[in-house]
């Protein structure tokens, strides 16, 4: 993998979330665990460059996301949609997610995987609960049907890496 600028990525961040899915991952190297996410957004705020996620309280990847100061973001070729697909449906509390089909790699004090071709390692510099009080748009509200709003991280995007 080799450092690039994020400026330098030719990708659609809309794309690269909603449609082609990524990896949040958490934790130590003899600790760690990633889901699968399709909600977020990359941008600039705070004169930094950001990535924002969310993750609702009772997924086993908050609990990492929230006694960690790092995070990753990590998107792959379509070839690892299965490994997507099972990150996003089970829980690390029930399967071990370190023992994937993909290499957990550490770098500094982050988490991220060798065979994805896109990878952000982010700083958590903010954290906020959705409040539905603040729901504009009524129709928000049905995807919560058991109120378990997510919180909503921000992370300084300090690396981005592309294979």
């Amino acid at each position: 993998m080799k450092i690039i600028q994020l400026d330098d990525l030719q990708e659609n961040a809309v794309d690269l979330i909603a449609n082609q899915w990524m990896l949040i991952t958490a934790g130590t190297a003899d600790n760690h665990n990633t889901m699968t996410a399709s909600w977020g957004g990359i941008g600039h705020l705070w004169n930094k460059d950001v990535a924002y996620i969310f993750i609702r309280p009772q997924r086993h990847t908050y609990d990492f996301v929230e006694k960690n100061d790092f995070f990753s973001l990590c998107f792959f070729e379509e070839k690892y949609r299965n490994v997507l697909k099972l990150c996003g449906s089970k829980s690390g509390r029930d399967i071990d997610k370190m023992n994937l089909e993909i290499t957990p790699v550490v770098d500094e004090q982050n988490i991220y995987y060798k065979e994805a071709r896109v990878v952000m390692l982010c700083k958590k510099i903010y954290y906020q609960d959705l409040d539905p009080k603040n729901f504009l748009d009524a129709s928000i509200q049905k995807n919560y049907p058991q109120n378990d709003y997510h919180r909503m991280y921000i992370g300084e995007i300090y690396k981005t890496l592309e294979n």
